[in-house]
């Protein structure tokens, strides 16, 4: 199963110049809050769309899921009040809330269910996450409230897909006209959306919690630029910046005025290595280019230091996380050696493609110099998202690019031969299945440690770290995420104290 989603928080192109807005959420008894966001929703629509900004705006507050998924990563009911798994982990039977309604007043059954997934997986959807729903052999509303989902393959990870931002509940009435008129069963209804400039969310009178909700009213305003970020949560026009960026936190650290929550995530930062492209598909070229870099100048550099050292393409808090940093470690001499062995002629040229988000373009200078150590020259290629998108996802016209893949369940991509990374390895294909079609999480967790074993040992990109995302915010406000395995900004858990 292939699944994509990049982190984009720097495309500055979505953006534009931004009208002055009034700090609400300091007025009206504080049932206001203002947040700050990098870039603008393309629409409001996540499940036509890939860009993590809609779901941003949209996830468990205009739209809801029949799971939810907590900051620690677990998943709890949300439309669905509870589930069946039968042992196979391929039969799942729902059973939903009752009384459920979407903006429109159409109540929420499972034939709407059924109508979402089924929209999701048809040939013509552009949901990013339509794998998730073409795998699903049958689905069946069995009566009003119960539905039954029968998956081609066990998914150990179903639950959780369900509770992500391409999977929410839409009617069928409203679903063609979602991107510009959202309709869905969640507590907030979009209010205004003044393009280029922010987005406001008003609390649904009619939601079966409106009592608890609160806030009333929420701005999200888009800044692109690091220095307005800081300026607008400094001046209290905003009073929240999820996953602002590194840079800009040092100077609210001390500031008794703010909160700073470090946050884990499941993205993964790496360098990727087209394996396809010789001398690259040379495994000791790869190993060469590991080891000679230092993860902790890089996250330095690239990250401002909030992020942790990572050897193949999973995370610390992930299932079956097993260190594998070990592998190939920062070694110069061993670097060398590896390229000496490998009778590469010096110096070696080599194209790094870096796409606009900081973290690529600043920790692009700290591998460069590293690389050059060992005989690798590198001509660092700027491009825009477009660019990036076609040339070197699509036609795998690179050598070597610096990505954050933000998904949290992607590493069956390794196990795409098609994929951008150009890998292939019977071994990890053999691994990675047998970590899917797993029944005990014993058995589970022991396949996706080999797969990770395997990953780092060949070398298959240079996995450089897990990025923390960091939100700077009013100290009064709470229910913020503590960490954040999805982008999300759950309105109804926030209040002021």
């Amino acid at each position: 199963m292939k699944r994509r989603s990049f982190h984009l928080s720097a495309l500055a192109a979505f953006a534009a110049v931004l009208s002055p807005l009034p700090a609400l959420a300091q007025r009206g008894g504080k049932t206001s809050v203002t947040l700050g966001m990098t870039l603008e929703p393309t629409g409001m629509d996540p499940t036509v769309a890939a860009a993590s900004s809609i779901g941003e705006v949209t996830l468990y507050n205009v739209y809801e899921t029949l799971t939810k998924i907590q900051p620690d990563g677990s998943v709890a009911p949300l439309l669905a009040e509870r589930w069946e798994v039968a042992p196979d982990l391929r039969t799942h039977t729902f059973h939903l809330k009752p009384g459920v309604q979407f903006h429109n007043g159409e109540p929420l059954t499972a034939a709407t269910v059924q109508f979402a997934f089924e929209r999701a997986a048809h040939a013509k959807s552009t949901n990013k996450d339509k794998a998730v729903f073409t795998q699903m052999q049958r689905i069946q509303a069995v009566d009003a409230h119960t539905l039954v989902i029968v998956n081609r393959e066990p998914d150990p990870n179903f639950l959780f897909c369900l509770g992500q931002a391409t999977a929410v509940i839409v009617e069928p009435k409203s679903a063609d006209t979602n991107a510009s008129k959202p309709v869905g069963t969640g507590p907030y209804l979009l209010d205004n959306w003044a393009r280029g400039s922010a987005v406001t969310l008003k609390a649904w009178p009619d939601h079966r919690d409106a009592a608890r909700i609160g806030i009333r009213r929420a701005v999200f305003r888009v800044i692109s630029d690091p220095a307005a970020q800081a300026a607008a949560l400094l001046s209290g026009d905003v009073d929240a910046f999820p996953r602002l960026g590194e840079r800009s936190v040092p100077q609210f650290k001390a500031n008794p005025r703010f909160q700073v929550l470090v946050a884990g995530s499941r993205a993964k930062t790496i360098l990727a290595i087209n394996n396809a492209k010789a001398p690259l598909n040379d495994v000791r070229v790869r190993r060469a280019i590991c080891a000679a870099i230092d993860r902790k100048a890089v996250i330095a550099a690239a990250a401002g230091g909030f992020g942790v050292p990572i050897g193949s393409f999973y995370v610390p808090g992930a299932p079956g996380y097993v260190d594998t940093t070990g592998i190939n470690p920062f070694d110069l001499a061993k670097a060398q050696a590896l390229m000496k062995q490998a009778g590469v002629t010096t110096p070696l040229t080599l194209t790094l493609t870096l796409p606009p988000p900081p973290y690529a373009r600043q920790g692009a200078e700290v591998i460069i110099s590293q690389l050059a150590k060992i005989g690798i020259q590198v001509k660092a290629q700027a491009v825009e998202w477009a660019q990036w998108l076609q040339g070197t996802l699509k036609d795998r016209h690179y050598d070597l690019s610096i990505i954050s893949h933000v998904e949290p369940f992607d590493l069956g991509n390794f196990a795409n031969p098609d994929y951008y990374f150009g890998y292939k390895s019977e071994a990890f294909n053999k691994a990675y299945q047998a970590s899917r079609v797993a029944t005990d999480a014993t058995a589970r967790h022991k396949a996706l440690a080999e797969a990770q074993t395997i990953l780092a040992q060949d070398a298959a990109a240079g996995f450089l770290y897990q990025p923390q995302w960091t939100t700077v915010a009013n100290k009064q406000l709470k229910g913020l995420w503590t960490a954040m395995p999805i982008f999300a900004n759950d309105l109804s858990a926030m209040s002021w104290a």
